[in-house]
């Protein structure tokens, strides 16, 4: 290829990276939703529980939110290049 056809070529690569952070974020998003969700009504349900279901929902919440650490990661790594 010549340096003009080059020259015209665009990088659309950190837009891409973008949108599939962005769709990659909703899973999380729901799943941390649902995690307290699920620790509120047990709660109210079994009130004696609550020290060990909180204890559980922020476990789960932190293995939930890991995966939204590692997708903002992989945007910054694909952005980059």
């Amino acid at each position: 290829m010549n340096d003009a056809v080059l020259a015209q070529t665009t990088n659309i690569n950190p837009g891409l990276a973008a949108i599939g952070y962005g769709l990659g974020a909703i899973g999380p998003g729901i799943g941390v939703g649902l995690i307290f969700a699920a620790v509120i009504n047990s709660t109210a349900r079994q009130p004696e529980m609550r020290g060990k279901l909180q204890t559980m929902g922020y476990s789960t919440f932190v293995l939930s939110e890991v995966l939204a650490l590692i997708g903002i990661v992989v945007y910054f790594i694909a952005s980059t290049k």
